[in-house]
């Protein structure tokens, strides 16, 4: 194992260790900073049997032992680059539990949550139970302006969680009565209000919530420890007249201490204020900001295509007009209830990939051109309001053209310059979403890329003897429920022989499950920009340009999320699907 930090030899210096159990045992007691990197290394070896890996530190942003989990960062960092190098399949949670027992081989005694620096400035609830930990990612509605900064004081960690663990498990005084309630359920009210104020938007109430936090931690806590949480230097700036008007609260970090403080500033301006004036009084001071998520609000539906396996009928009538009984009575167009779908979930604009000008007369015919008064009148008052809600899709409508057919992908792309540089949502032309919930399965699908902000698939599991008809997508789960998949290899309709033993998912119940596509995507600025490289690099105009190729080089760089959504597709692209949608979808 070897490690080097060019840019900040003035504190320490490079690092090596042969790969072998006992050397790097002996360095994680050691207590030098590259400890960490040696319990984690160990802790690899012994339970993957890897080789070594090499890291180049290029910058280091986080103080050492001011309570902003340094050793917990590299600790991460260490257990990512063997998860990358090795293919080890390791979720974010898989990295974060390694980095954790990597921690507890040298002297530290870090907390479970200091590894949460492994989802990066991605807001995330960490709930732990025992061994246990569910972590749920955070909806942020409004820029969140923060300030951390080392107060170059001094602390003693071990110390704090020595005296804080007295009164654990059990309380056998007032005194560890008060803690075990400020830590526990008062913990969790505070929690929860953080959550709902961040989703919200509620910066001030969020604040002032810190504010509140740190009171009942000086009340209930901090006695228990008085020697080190006092914490004069912390609360000095606590009070600071000067910092009060530029903040809607603060408290301390981690363990507490006069370690490290945090204050939530009022504007950007006033976060870089305070970071000046912090700086000036002689202290660290670093700026983190959660910015919102932009939701979705562009849809993509490619019905370029003839429509071959549903031939005669598409000589006549496209196969995104085949009429579909609904459940609400009505008899509708594959195509409006896709828009249908997509207006409920908050879809704004919409681009149609048509194959020529003249299927958007069709459309147009539809979605712009209002019925003759005479059939207009035989309509019942309730038809007669559908009839206008069909003229508003119609204004959401964009038309491009996929003229020579080459491939989904290139179905796909047409649309680039409608995405603009922004993520949007991608449902297949030939296939219909029923919810199992309130919210349809498009909305489930945007509100997940809020929390992930990467490139999503809605994913359902088929039987192996069906995977030689999908592309199949393996990986390891992300949350508990088993239904955020981070998606490690994509392969397009697979052997069952060969699925069996590379693709399956492990769940927690033992058992493998085998996840197609479910026909629904958000596709980032990054899909579009590689199938532009895709079709470049085509010489041959024969060549078919797939969007699975296109996602799956995305995919290796930036990472995907497939997500189970609560709902039901029906195809309807050949006869059986056709056959078996018009019996189900209404029902």
């Amino acid at each position: 194992m070897y490690s080097e930090a060019p840019e900040i030899v003035d504190i320490w210096q490079d690092f090596a260790c042969k790969m072998n159990e006992q050397e790097l045992k002996g360095v994680a007691k050691s207590g030098s900073f590259f400890s960490y990197c040696a319990g984690v290394a160990s802790y690899m070896l012994e339970c993957y049997q890897v080789g070594g890996v090499k890291i180049t530190i290029k910058s280091m942003t986080l103080p050492i032992k001011s309570g902003l989990s340094s050793s917990a960062a590299i600790c991460v960092l260490v257990a990512r680059a063997f998860n990358q190098l090795y293919r080890l399949n390791l979720n974010t949670k898989g990295e974060m539990h390694i980095a954790y027992l990597g921690e507890l081989r040298t002297a530290s005694r870090c907390g479970r949550l200091d590894q949460a620096c492994a989802f990066g400035v991605k807001p995330n609830l960490m709930i732990f139970d025992g061994d246990e930990m569910e972590v749920k990612t955070l909806n942020v509605k409004k820029h969140l302006y923060w300030v951390f900064a080392d107060l170059l004081a001094s602390k003693d960690t071990i110390r704090i969680l020595r005296d804080l663990n007295r009164a654990y498990p059990f309380a056998s005084n007032a005194k560890e009565e008060r803690e075990h309630q400020a830590l526990g359920e008062a913990n969790q009210k505070i929690i929860a209000r953080a959550v709902e104020y961040m989703a919200c938007g509620d910066d001030e109430s969020l604040g002032k919530l810190m504010t509140e936090a740190q009171e009942l931690f000086d009340s209930a806590v901090a006695p228990m420890c008085p020697e080190e949480l006092t914490s004069p230097k912390l609360h000095k700036v606590l009070n600071d007249p000067h910092i009060q008007p530029l903040v809607y609260g603060g408290k301390g970090v981690g363990s507490q201490g006069d370690g490290s403080v945090q204050f939530l500033a009022k504007s950007e301006e006033s976060q870089q204020q305070l970071i000046s004036y912090l700086n000036a009084q002689g202290m660290k001071a670093y700026a983190l900001t959660l910015k919102p998520v932009h939701t979705i609000r562009k849809a993509i539906i490619p019905v370029a295509g003839f429509g071959t396996r549903l031939y005669p009928a598409t000589r006549v009538l496209k196969k995104d007009f085949f009429p579909i009984p609904d459940k609400d009575g009505m008899v509708k167009p594959v195509i409006l209830l896709l828009l249908e779908e997509l207006v409920k979930s908050g879809i704004e604009d919409i681009c149609i990939v048509l194959g020529s000008e003249e299927d958007r007369l069709i459309y147009q015919n539809f979605f712009e051109k209002p019925l003759s008064d005479e059939h207009l009148h035989k309509l019942n008052p309730e038809m007669q309001e559908y009839e206008n809600r069909i003229l508003s899709i119609g204004k959401k409508l964009h038309y491009v053209y996929q003229k020579e057919k080459r491939g989904f992908g290139h179905a796909v792309y047409q649309a680039a310059d409608f995405a603009n540089n922004e993520p949007v949502l991608l449902l297949l032309g030939d296939t219909l979403y029923r919810t199992d919930t309130n919210k349809t399965c498009a909305l489930q699908l945007i509100e997940k890329y809020e929390q992930y902000n990467k490139l999503m698939v809605a994913i359902h599991p088929i039987p192996l003897t069906e995977v030689s008809h999908y592309g199949i997508l393996s990986g390891v789960w992300e949350n508990s429920s088993e239904t955020e998949l981070a998606i490690t290899k994509m392969t397009e309709k697979p052997k069952a022989s060969y699925a069996e033993e590379f693709l399956g998912v492990k769940c927690k119940d033992g058992e493998k499950r085998y996840m197609s596509v479910f026909g629904q995507y958000i596709l980032t600025p990054e899909v579009f920009e590689q199938l532009r490289e895709e079709i470049s690099a085509s010489t041959d105009g024969d060549n078919e340009i797939e969007l699975t190729s296109a996602l799956e080089k995305v995919r290796e760089k930036h990472g995907m999320i497939g997500v189970q959504l609560q709902g039901r597709m029906h195809d309807m692209g050949n006869f059986n699907a056709l056959v078996n949608c018009v019996k189900e979808f209404g029902k």
